[in-house]
């Protein structure tokens, strides 16, 4: 693991490193900010998946995260989208390919060689994250934005008592009944629907639900609201009876704008269940 930058940062560290990647077959990034009290034991960790198009550094700068998980004293994880480099196929299209990763293990080709975000996020990044700095494993929350929601959503219910809470930022809730969704889906993943429903929140919740507290947050002037699908999501959880707060904010869009305004409320949320006894 290489170090590319670490800045102080509310009396901690906002880092950025690089490493080899077995499950993605190329170098990969990501975000990583320690509060002080790391530097007196391991402290807890939320997981902040990113949006089409983006990397490791756009929540890292724009979220206005690091001061609030300060104040809890919980570290934050930005990982990357997407693989990227050299032989790393791509799209011309801006949801689909580097940066559009949609958080799925790829058996399909092209993208089957280095399109396994699953397993980078799920397995490869906790062990070293775990191994390499001051966190502590057993007490992990995820949240993400709009197809990074989609991911924290997914994995939260997909692995069964990793993540102690789970929010979203205007997620991509239906995926299989969306155009953000079925045309990733079907590229990564094949023509067989079946294999797509493990990544479709809504579905998700329906068959499996999740063991904990969820947060979700959607503008309603979210100029892609209608992708997004947050009432098939509400039917879910309502049908399911899922331990949920569900959220429109009158006025905001899709915009980090959006994001940053309601960061304070999650991180205080998974504060609230990372530290619960």
């Amino acid at each position: 693991m290489e170090t590319i930058s670490e800045n102080r940062c509310f009396g901690g560290v906002q880092g950025v490193y690089t490493h080899g990647s077995e499950a993605c077959g190329c170098p990969m990034t990501f975000g990583l900010f320690l509060p002080e009290e790391a530097q007196d034991g391991p402290v807890p960790v939320l997981w902040y998946l990113s949006g089409l198009t983006c990397t490791h550094e756009n929540a890292m700068v724009k979220a206005g995260a690091q001061g609030w998980a300060a104040e809890q004293g919980i570290a934050l994880v930005f990982p990357d989208t997407s693989p990227r480099g050299e032989g790393v196929a791509d799209d011309e299209s801006y949801d689909l390919g580097m940066g559009a990763g949609f958080y799925v293990n790829a058996t399909e080709s092209p993208w089957a060689p280095h399109y396994r975000m699953w397993d980078y996020v799920a397995e490869e990044l906790p062990t070293l994250l775990g191994e390499a700095f001051a966190l502590d494993m057993e007490r992990q929350a995820i949240t993400g934005h709009s197809m990074g929601g989609h991911g924290a959503l997914t994995l939260a219910m997909g692995l069964p008592g990793r993540f102690r809470s789970v929010s979203g930022f205007a997620p991509i809730a239906h995926p299989t009944a969306s155009d953000w969704g079925r045309k990733q889906l079907r590229a990564y993943l094949g023509e067989d629907e079946g294999k797509w429903r493990r990544h479709d929140a809504t579905l998700m919740m329906r068959e499996h639900g999740f063991d904990g507290p969820m947060l979700i947050d959607t503008g309603t002037d979210d100029q892609f609201i209608d992708l997004l699908q947050p009432e098939a999501l509400a039917q879910a959880v309502a049908e399911r009876r899922q331990q949920a707060v569900m959220r429109l904010q009158p006025g905001y869009d899709h915009s980090y704008f959006f994001v940053s305004s309601f960061m304070e409320d999650h991180v205080a949320f998974h504060a609230e269940a990372l530290y619960a006894r």
